[in-house]
């Protein structure tokens, strides 16, 4: 059996949390490819190593000494070094940083240094081999991940590696330059190890027993998900949720790897499984909720709109000529909104309002700014009747008023546009109806 694990930035912060991470993965044989992230916060009020960088080459970029943070940075390597009593010097490695942050190596290079660096260390702590990503890892001159090249040379390479050590978040582009994938991008690193070993089992080791039914900012103690759907967490991590990164989960799904989101400080607790399909039944009726604010509604009202021949293409061709993506586009027989994100949109507002009037000349155009769209999870859906009307009642008791309620033919979520202020309050009344009831 093979397992791929990942650990996240606050699983590698420290001395205490490498000593952690690597009874985890000496306890299981079977974990033979380690992912790191970068040192993350150590507490409340202290900096990511990532956000150190990216400050040292914005400082850089200014003509900025950037010395003393560069400093601090290897300062907090240093000082795992010492903790974990390693006989390791980075001087070389980072007297190559300033060289390539000094010489304005782009903003990726910078960036990706935190994993690059952890790596060296967490693989001369664990006597795993250090593969570095840049090597095999590739994207292509668009910038778009390239998944086939990097999947035979990531093969070939690990093939004959038995355990190692390959940092996530970024790979090489063409031009030999580093390139990045987005924030959270280990998550993906992780995946594409896993696809690439044929792995049995993708395990990302967080600061959380698993993926929680909502967020706990705004619901206490919510339950953890222990079974999970790769459609459902799509489903959630595109509409919020921020346990794990949502791409990460494209290039092992073809391959059927199931994903265990696990705690780095509570490593006895299950977590939660994301497979591609169970006959387990859920928990509850919903899976999980997640949300987002910052929303507008662009409401175009024109009688008979639904026997005018081609009225939506028109209206998104104006979004789409402006570079505005949308989420959602409820309709009725004389009305179609449009909802996309306020800030995006505010800039545009006026550009676009006269376009749609010249192209599909409505009656009226009217816009609904501050709203918030949630949406709500769950393969339990199918076969449970009466859930949006549990879900209006709830909001209902909970002094809600719903904007907006869109339901995909797969049943599988509902989405609820509520305004801004209303945001907490209908998470809490969602949350209370189908998880508090019933546990």
């Amino acid at each position: 059996m093979i397992k791929v694990a990942k650990f996240g930035g606050s699983s590698l912060a420290s001395a205490t949390q490498f000593k952690k991470v690597s009874n985890i993965i000496f306890e299981d044989d079977d974990r033979r490819y380690v992912v790191p992230s970068a040192p993350g916060k150590r507490y409340d009020g202290d900096t990511k190593v990532t956000d150190m960088l990216y400050m040292c080459y914005n400082v850089a970029g200014k003509g900025g000494d950037f010395d003393l943070i560069l400093r601090e940075i290897q300062e907090r390597y240093q000082e795992i070094i010492d903790g974990l009593s390693l006989n390791l010097s980075l001087d070389q490695e980072f007297s190559e940083i300033h060289r390539q942050i000094d010489n304005h190596a782009g903003i990726d290079y910078a960036a990706s240094r935190g994993e690059y660096l952890n790596g060296i260390l967490l693989a001369n702590y664990l006597n795993y081999e250090f593969v570095d990503a840049a090597e095999v890892i590739f994207f292509r001159e668009d910038g778009s991940f390239d998944d086939e090249k990097t999947n035979n040379n990531l093969g070939k390479r690990l093939n004959k590696t038995k355990r190692a050590v390959i940092p996530g978040f970024y790979g090489m582009a063409p031009d030999g330059s580093i390139k990045t994938f987005s924030r959270g991008g280990s998550d993906i690193t992780g995946s594409i190890v896993a696809r690439a070993v044929h792995a049995d089992l993708y395990e990302n080791w967080t600061d959380v027993s698993g993926f929680l039914v909502t967020d706990p900012h705004i619901v206490e103690n919510p339950e953890v998900i222990s079974t999970i759907t790769y459609k459902e967490l799509r489903e959630l991590s595109y509409s919020g949720a921020t346990v794990l990164h949502g791409d990460c989960i494209l290039p092992i799904r073809r391959e059927g790897i199931p994903i265990n989101v696990r705690n780095t400080n509570r490593p006895d607790d299950e977590g939660t499984l994301i497979v591609e399909s169970t006959c387990t039944k859920p928990k509850y009726t919903i899976t999980g909720i997640a949300g987002m604010r910052g929303f507008v509604s662009i409401n175009i009202e024109k009688d008979m709109m639904n026997t005018e021949i081609g009225f939506g293409r028109k209206v998104l061709q104006v979004f789409e000529e402006y570079g505005l993506s949308f989420e959602h586009t409820p309709s009725g027989i004389d009305t179609f909104s449009i909802y996309v994100h306020q800030k995006e949109f505010e800039a545009k507002e006026q550009q676009v309002i006269t376009k749609l009037n010249k192209l599909v000349r409505p009656d009226s155009i009217d816009l609904e700014s501050d709203l918030a769209l949630i949406a709500v999870v769950g393969r339990g859906m199918r076969r449970a009747r009466g859930t949006a009307g549990r879900i209006f009642s709830a909001l209902a008791h909970a002094h809600v008023n719903v904007k907006m309620i869109d339901q995909g033919s797969s049943e599988l979520n509902i989405i609820i546009g509520v305004e801004d202020k209303d945001y907490e309050a209908a998470i809490k009344a969602i949350y209370d109806i189908f998880v508090t009831t019933q546990a």
